[in-house]
């Protein structure tokens, strides 16, 4: 993900009734969204919204019904007109576009998933996921092309002569997932997508959207009342709530420094585990020796002048290459040829930062030492040790005592 700014929404309003600017206006004069209803019998659905969404994240934009998050979505392809505001795509406010520079936009830059599957029967699994090039006048061998390319991205690659009665729920929302990759979108908005899946097919999709993300990192909004779902695959959480934006942030971030009581009330009760990545927990707190630099007796004397029991052994870029304990230094200090090479545990695995420490608890708990923690580029981050797992899992019972 970089950080490079591909949606900002600037102050957008969405005003239902027969004077919609009067609400925009009112509500710029301090009134509510209760008070202008009452006085004019205006509803406001989005009140002054403004957030980012950057190039290649996962943004999840959640709240309880009738929050405005769907609106809000729905508002981003112009699919519902806003009363007031910018919504920027590359530097392009769409809000002001004519209705032709936004059909053609429309077909470049941006496609929908939505809650139903809205797929048609009469239609093989190819012909759907081909639809929208069809219409976008694509040429026959061309869309189709482009379409099986979308249906193996989501594994559906042997199903594009079978018709969607022909296929489970999960499978059907797969095709239009592929659908809206067939486009190629530079942005994807996806409104409660997996919301009519059973349990067990929901989390499939979540994680066949984040293996997705991996491999292309789009850019995806993503709409959900579900805050385990947010929590599982957003980059980032918008919060709403009466059609305000409430709060912007990582799920870190929200759940240790929520904006208000309404927020706070979301993530009560929330499994860390399934939020704190071992990156977040990870210290720099044990013996590191420098491989280059070391030799096994220098490395014995280091981790007993410091107290320790192992060390962990990296590079100079802090690339990390292993980790040695007392016994084993002493072991291989007794051989007619001592290298520190020799002395790394061969059962230590280091830890990647980004899984979930609800995904690592057995093995921090049954390691002999903490465990080390690497990014993707395997350098050396820290140690999570079964105290600092522990320290982790208890923040929130804290806070709440």
């Amino acid at each position: 993900m970089t950080d490079t700014e591909k949606l900002v929404v600037r102050n957008l309003f969405k005003v239902f009734g027969d004077d919609p600017q009067e609400g925009v206006r009112l509500y710029r004069d301090g009134l509510g969204k209760a008070d202008i209803f009452e006085k004019t019998g205006l509803t406001l659905g989005v009140c002054d919204a403004s957030f980012s969404v950057r190039e290649g994240e996962i943004f999840v934009v959640m709240g309880l019904s009738g929050s405005g998050k769907s609106t809000l979505v729905r508002m981003l392809n112009r699919l519902i007109e806003p009363t007031a505001g910018e919504i920027v795509v590359n530097g392009v406010d769409i809000a002001r576009m004519s209705e032709k520079e936004l059909i053609e936009f429309r077909r470049k830059h941006i496609s929908m998933v939505f809650q139903s599957f809205a797929l048609m029967p009469h239609l093989t699994v190819l012909q759907n996921t081909a639809f929208g090039l069809e219409l976008s006048a694509v040429a026959k061998d061309d869309r189709e092309q482009r379409a099986m390319a979308a249906l193996e991205q989501v594994g559906l690659g042997a199903w594009g002569n079978s018709y969607p009665n022909e296929l489970s729920g999960g499978m059907q929302q797969r095709v239009g997932l592929a659908r809206a990759l067939a486009n190629d979108p530079t942005i994807m908005l996806m409104d409660e997508a997996f919301s009519a899946l059973d349990p067990l097919i929901r989390s499939e999709m979540q994680d066949e959207l984040v293996a997705l993300q991996e491999e292309q990192a789009r850019t995806i909004v993503f709409i959900s009342h579900d805050l385990d779902e947010a929590m599982r695959i957003g980059d980032r959480i918008a919060i709403m709530e009466g059609g305000r934006v409430v709060q912007v942030g990582t799920p870190d971030e929200i759940l240790n420094n929520p904006a208000d009581d309404y927020v706070k009330s979301f993530f009560r009760g929330v499994d860390v585990s399934n939020v704190l990545t071992a990156g977040d927990v990870a210290v720099k707190q044990d013996v590191v020796i420098y491989e280059r630099d070391g030799n096994v007796r220098a490395a014995l004397q280091r981790v007993g002048k410091a107290g320790r029991e192992f060390a962990y052994i990296v590079d100079k870029r802090q690339h990390f290459h292993g980790v040695v304990s007392v016994t084993s230094l002493e072991a291989e200090a007794k051989t007619t040829k001592p290298e520190l090479h020799n002395a790394f545990l061969s059962d230590i695995e280091p830890l990647k930062a980004s899984t979930s420490i609800g995904e690592i608890i057995g093995t921090v708990a049954q390691s002999p030492c903490g465990l080390p923690v690497v990014d993707d580029n395997n350098r050396y981050l820290g140690v999570v040790s079964r105290a600092l797992l522990l320290e982790a899992l208890n923040r929130e019972g804290a806070e709440n005592d």
